[in-house]
């Protein structure tokens, strides 16, 4: 599986509920990588289950749309232990979120070598500007959360994507 240095060609970005930020991570991440000339499978799952099959958080959308994303026909999924052998890169928005992804991750290492399964790591991994900072969710507050996920947001794609063209150039 890749390390922080390779390119991935799948990437599953998860949060709690699937509905703010891993399917605003989503929509940058496809947005950017398609820019800078990468083709990767990328998605969207959440630890929780209480919001499969629903779109993204209305908030979500619009911030999103206002920043030049559409995340509005993603739906909600519930991560599984098959993700780890589908996905070779998987971010988890916090740390709690990657505690529960490592579990995730134990299981389906139950059934199969666990170098077959996909790197974990948190999104903010190679960001030096949130270097291993959680990216607040932001159910539960105002507009000013989502702007904020989305500055993280951004700033981690942006430094993944750097991470891999740079070394994928030497």
């Amino acid at each position: 599986m890749p390390k922080s240095d390779e390119i991935p060609k799948s990437i599953l970005l998860v949060c709690l509920g699937n509905i703010c930020r891993s399917p605003t991570a989503e929509g940058i991440m496809r947005q950017r990588t398609a820019i800078a000339g990468l083709t990767l499978k990328i998605d969207s799952a959440g630890t929780g289950d209480w919001h499969i099959g629903e779109h993204p958080d209305s908030r979500a959308q619009s911030h999103a749309k206002q920043n030049g994303y559409n995340i509005s026909k993603l739906v909600a999924r519930q991560v599984s232990p098959q993700d780890f052998l589908d996905f070779d890169l998987i971010l988890a928005m916090d740390a709690q979120n990657l505690k529960d992804l490592q579990a995730i991750r134990d299981v389906a290492a139950q059934n199969v070598s666990s170098d077959k399964l996909g790197r974990l790591a948190l999104m903010s991994e190679v960001d030096i500007s949130y270097l291993n900072q959680d990216v607040p969710d932001p159910y539960n507050g105002g507009a000013d959360g989502f702007e904020e996920v989305i500055k993280r947001l951004e700033s981690s794609v942006d430094a993944w994507i750097d991470t891999w063209i740079n070394t994928w150039q030497h």
